[in-house]
């Protein structure tokens, strides 16, 4: 099922965007092998094996690849596979004998997508880092944040995940798509600060144009009044996001803001007073009696959801945005094909449960698995 049913992918054990660009191949319908490793590796906040869902609709197998006999296998599985994914630093998966070069020489078709912080050159590129690091970089972390505070360290969405799983994805994708026309593969060197950093081009073009201030003074960064987070009278809150003259226009008059605020929407000698009468009316009414009036219009409107809440709310429920696997909510895949239908996610593997199925798959007998295991090559 999905429209990339058939595409063979291995991924390399890791953290962050490596595991979520897999899942997100995995849920268009790739075939995705995660390479685990035998022991913990120590590195990002692990939890219990059902609750990462990263490794959804994954097989699992475990492979030491400090033994010879493990990096064997990761070869083999490499001879028969349409992508490799690895988010070492770099030159790491060059010592260990299966790099770009090696791997592709026994499969020139090969799409080899490698993840990392800082890409793999440049004066960084070996440094140790994390997502804020990377974003740090790029501009988009000082802009993000209140007007006369320090910026505000968000959730690892924009580095891991936007600048770095997306663009992995793309860059996979691409090349797929390239290899049917040239025939052959080639190596993708996906940094999370390049992607971070085309993920703010339009606010690069903004401050060329003249049009971006200070952190917290500006329409999208919740300088304006008419687009932010108000708090209501039962202590939880609302976003408005009415950027718009007409929406604005609709918005005061469902609220009952006055005229002469819409009118001088843009003035911004007018936006401490405008933000201090918002906050004054959002707080005479709870955050249900506002959905009551405001959802659904053209108000750009939403209550701010917790995760506990997002999975029930009405329009959430009728798009199937969440499943329920194993007990728990979790993002159903996305986005939507009107052909190629995504499966449903199923309950996350154990780790190294379909070993021995995958190793059966590329050419090993029980007879040599069973070698491979007493010499601590699997798990």
């Amino acid at each position: 099922m999905g429209p990339l049913k058939n595409v063979r992918v291995v991924e390399l054990a890791g953290i962050g965007p490596g595991p979520m660009c897999a899942m997100l191949l995995a849920d268009l319908g790739a075939d995705v092998v995660r390479v685990e490793r035998t022991e913990a590796s120590g590195l990002g906040t692990p939890s219990e094996p059902q609750f990462e869902v990263t490794n959804r609709g994954k097989r699992l197998i475990a492979v030491n690849l400090k033994k010879s006999q493990g990096r064997t296998i990761v070869l083999r599985l490499v001879d028969r596979a349409d992508v490799l994914i690895e988010g070492f630093r770099p030159g790491v998966m060059e010592r260990l004998g299966i790099g770009p070069e090696v791997c592709r020489s026994r499969n020139p078709r090969l799409v080899y997508g490698r993840m990392t912080g800082f890409g793999q050159d440049g004066v960084l590129a070996n440094a140790a880092g994390h997502d804020l690091n990377y974003i740090a970089l790029t501009g988009a972390l000082h802009a993000m944040g209140p007007r006369n505070g320090p910026p505000t360290p968000p959730l690892n969405l924009i580095g891991d995940f936007g600048g770095g799983a997306l663009y992995l994805a793309l860059g996979i994708v691409s090349a797929l798509f390239e290899r049917h026309q040239s025939g052959e593969g080639q190596i993708i060197d996906a940094a999370m600060v390049e992607g971070a950093a085309s993920l703010m081009s339009v606010f690069y073009g903004r401050k060329a144009a003249g049009l971006w201030k200070e952190r917290g003074e500006n329409i999208l960064d919740g300088g304006a009044p008419y687009y932010g987070v108000y708090e209501t009278r039962d202590g939880l809150y609302i976003s408005i996001a009415a950027i718009e003259r007409k929406f604005f226009a609709e918005l005061a008059r469902r609220i009952g803001l006055e005229e002469s605020f819409v009118v001088r929407q843009e003035d911004r000698s007018h936006w401490p007073e405008m933000e201090q009468k918002l906050k004054a009316i959002f707080l005479a009414k709870t955050r249900n009696e506002w959905c009551a009036l405001l959802e659904g219009t053209d108000a750009c409107f939403a209550p701010v959801l917790s995760m506990s809440e997002a999975p029930r709310h009405p329009h959430n429920v009728s798009r199937n945005v969440f499943v329920d696997v194993s007990g728990y909510f979790q993002p159903a895949p996305a986005p939507r094909f009107s052909r190629s239908k995504t499966a449903t996610p199923g309950p996350v593997a154990a780790i190294g449960a379909q070993t021995d199925q995958v190793l059966a798959e590329v050419g090993y007998c029980e007879k040599e698995v069973a070698v491979l295991r007493n010499a601590g090559a699997i798990k």
